[in-house]
């Protein structure tokens, strides 16, 4: 039987594209499902760890006096606002460098960031990992909660625009270099350091960048008088406990992202952990500032007992996926009780901090850092193992860099805007409030109260 030489040609040109699909397949899910996934978690932790900007927001309102409310949220908008561009302008590229200019230790500075094009096809996407835009985004959110600590400590009595000029040396040069030895591949990630989430690359260095600048800045008027420390109350610990709900809340985002990871079961899984422990860890802290505070006091002191969330919740962070529950609860218990045994050491030596904050980030940091050696264990060389005392003394080293680096860095630059157009407000100015000296609230009394 002869078939009619039109229908074979009909046929095979309507075959055509089966053929063409079947040699140029879309990929399956499994290929492209960890880049989807992990950018996916980028995204959510991201937008959680944003609204961790609120929360420090809330919380420095809440605990500073009403007087100087309004600049401290302005502070506040306006650091995460310079953090967005400084990190896309030369902090990104900056932390993790494709090319080392001094290998390990520095990158390339003024590489600004760029993100794949519209419309990015499978084909020409890294498949390995996630996009550029949602890593960019994730990793901004740190940079930017590093400044934030510095706010709260160095409030009601420094001036604007020289505050901001520090975050722009922050935000741009001091945090992602040092969070580069680690997170970039430098040098500290090749010893073995471990900071799973920013113990020491985010919340010490914050405490450190603060340190220095209370140290040039000097206490508050009447903060420290005749050897004895006066109290000046908050103007509102309903926002401040908001605001410590909301830093809660982020730190989900913070923790949790921090896997780089959901592609697989394991990694899904080891997320679920991660805010298990994290949680584990906020009220461990919460609960034994609560009772010591009882027992010192005589009463409960609620913003030590925020403060005692926000400690565990460091504490944590270095490791919180490795712990066993019980492991987490102890470690953010412990940072509880250094929030209430060190705010009052910070007083005898007359260092002003107006939040906390030094407390909860630089010395719960450390804690955290060092707790890392309690939990995991590190491999030398397959089937080696890295003693604890070894990893000890690994992590106490990581620590130290990070903290002399950025203590360091950051006295200089306080120095010298202290010398070149001065960081702290009047004598006037600081007792009728900032929001009257830098921002001209005068037609608004009611803001510049207490």
């Amino acid at each position: 039987m002869k078939l009619n030489k039109s229908l074979l040609v009909g046929a095979g040109l309507a075959l055509m594209p089966t053929f063409a699909l079947a040699q140029d397949a879309a990929p399956t899910f499994d290929e492209i499902g960890p880049y989807l996934m992990t950018t996916l978690l980028f995204l959510v932790g991201g937008f959680l760890v944003f609204w961790m900007a609120a929360g420090f927001a809330m919380l420095e309102a809440g605990l500073v006096r009403s007087k100087n409310v309004t600049t401290q949220l302005t502070k506040n908008i306006a650091l995460f606002s310079i953090a967005s561009i400084m990190y896309w302008l030369v902090g990104f590229n900056l932390m993790y460098p494709g090319e080392w200019v001094v290998e390990g230790w520095l990158g390339p500075f003024f590489s600004i960031t760029s993100l794949e094009p519209v419309g990015l096809a499978a084909a020409d996407a890294s498949l390995d990992y996630a996009s550029v835009a949602s890593d960019f985004f994730f990793q901004l959110m740190f940079c930017a909660t590093t400044a934030s600590i510095v706010s709260g400590t160095l409030a009601e009595r420094i001036k604007l625009w020289p505050f901001l000029i520090f975050v722009v040396v922050l935000t741009g040069f001091i945090y992602p270099i040092e969070a580069s030895w680690q997170w970039g591949g430098g040098f500290l990630s090749a010893m073995g350091f471990s900071d799973f989430a920013g113990s020491t690359l985010v919340h010490a260095a914050g405490g450190f960048a603060a340190l220095a600048g209370a140290f040039v800045l000097g206490p508050r008027i009447g903060k420290y008088k005749d050897g004895k420390t006066i109290p000046m109350p908050g103007s509102n610990l309903t926002l401040a406990t908001l605001g410590t709900f909301i830093l809660w809340l982020g730190w989900f985002g913070f923790n949790g992202g921090s896997q780089l990871a959901a592609g697989t079961v394991g990694d899904i899984t080891d997320v679920g952990r991660i805010f298990a422990n994290t949680n584990m860890a906020a009220a461990a802290g919460a609960v034994v500032a609560l009772i010591v505070t009882q027992i010192m006091y005589k009463k409960v002191d609620l913003t030590m007992v925020l403060n005692g969330a926000l400690a565990g919740l460091v504490a944590i962070t270095a490791e919180p996926l490795a712990p066993s529950l019980l492991s987490a609860l102890i470690i953010g218990g412990i940072g509880g009780l250094i929030v209430v045994f060190t705010v009052p050491l910070l007083d005898k030596f007359k260092i002003d901090d107006v939040v906390g904050a030094i407390p909860v980030h630089l010395i719960a940091g450390f804690w955290g850092t060092m707790a890392v050696a309690f939990n995991t264990q590190t491999e030398i060389s397959e089937g080696v193992a890295r003693s604890m005392g070894a990893q000890f003394m690994i992590q106490f080293i990581g620590f130290a860099a990070v903290g002399i680096f950025v203590f360091v860095v950051s006295l200089i630059v306080w120095i010298i805007l202290k010398a070149t157009m001065g960081i702290r407000v009047s004598e006037e100015a600081e007792i009728n409030g900032l929001d009257v000296s830098e921002l001209g609230m005068e037609a608004y009394p009611e803001f510049s109260k207490g």
